[in-house]
């Protein structure tokens, strides 16, 4: 804490000016500068000093007591207040019905949830459920809502899919499925070749290109599992890989496994709840999904944006992807 006062003269020794005498209740810690000036009204001469004082040594304890303290919590702080869940996102495959039906009403539900990100699917009506990428990108700024990312085949349309992606102002565009059948090592061989040249082309056009998976990627070919030939033969600064934490636990695999082996690849995650025994997905706690568990992971695997998903429903729809935010934010 620091005062500056006008102090009436006071014992000059050596250039330092003492002033316990005259204030003992003050410590004094540095030089006083003083300076000579005429007061106007009286004519008598003043000197003025301007002291750095600290307040006595109880209240001085006192202060530096309560900043320890201070510095000590806030690092916990500051951790609590990192691990509040922001920015959740939805993929939109999750109302798809509703979406068909009216899109923009849909959207708006979802912002009224609390969903921030959205990204989309692929439907009967195009990439955006009959909306123009102009369209669904007002839309979706308008609700303060951000598309973040989008999924699409690779095909006969896939560069239309890109210029739709950079118009519609997405930072993401994912493969849904793979492009080819044939589950063998000199498929998946031939996929991750394509999938670089995706890549290149997404980069073009100022987009990241990246790829979900379902279960049968699991699978193995001889003693291979044929999605690691995926990781193993994709380029990982064209290739981003967008997991899909149900399937992956479906499949008797922990992703956990994968965040280790294959660090930072997994920039876009699918939160998803399963029901193993059935293989369908369910309301956030009422599966065999740690939910908890993975956003945990989220630094190792290198996770910056995921989105809720939900296919199948305990009651409708946007009361379960309700359920899904709230658990959300109950999180602790």
């Amino acid at each position: 804490m620091v005062h500056y006062y006008n102090l009436a003269p006071t014992q000059q020794t050596n250039g330092n000016v003492y002033l316990s005498n005259r204030y003992p209740h003050y410590t004094l810690t540095s030089l006083c500068t003083f300076q000579l000036f005429k007061k106007q009204q009286t004519g008598n001469l003043f000197r003025k000093y301007n002291c750095l004082l600290m307040t006595n040594r109880r209240f001085f304890l006192k202060q530096t007591s309560a900043f320890a303290l201070g510095s000590m919590l806030l690092p916990k702080l500051v951790l609590a207040e990192k691990k509040k869940i922001k920015n959740v996102g939805v993929q939109l495959y999750s109302v798809r019905k509703e979406m068909l039906e009216d899109a923009a009403g849909t959207l708006k539900k979802l912002a009224q949830i609390g969903y921030k990100q959205i990204e989309s699917a692929r439907s009967q009506k195009g990439n955006y459920y009959g909306l123009t990428p102009a369209e669904i990108k007002k839309i979706t700024s308008d609700l303060g809502l951000t598309l973040r990312s989008g999924h699409v085949n690779i095909d006969k349309d896939w560069q239309q899919s890109i210029d739709a992606a950079a118009e519609a102002g997405q930072e993401y565009l994912i493969c849904s499925s793979m492009p080819s059948n044939g589950q063998t090592i000199s498929n998946y061989s031939k996929v991750a070749d394509m999938f670089n040249k995706a890549g290149e082309e997404c980069k073009k056009a100022n987009l990241t290109f990246g790829y979900h998976n379902h279960d049968y990627e699991f699978k193995k070919d001889g003693d291979k599992v044929l999605y690691d030939v995926l990781l193993e033969k994709t380029e990982p600064s064209l290739v981003k890989m967008e997991l899909d934490l149900g399937w992956v636990v479906v499949t008797g695999n922990d992703p956990k496994d994968y965040f280790e082996r294959f660090e930072g690849r997994f920039p876009l995650w699918h939160l998803k709840d399963m029901v193993v025994a059935k293989q369908h997905s369910t309301e956030f706690g009422k599966g065999q999904l740690d939910i908890k568990g993975m956003l945990g992971l989220a630094k190792k695997s290198g996770m910056k944006h995921f989105f809720v998903e939900q296919e199948e429903y305990t009651s409708t729809a946007f009361e379960s992807l309700q359920q899904d935010f709230d658990y959300l934010m109950r999180m602790k």
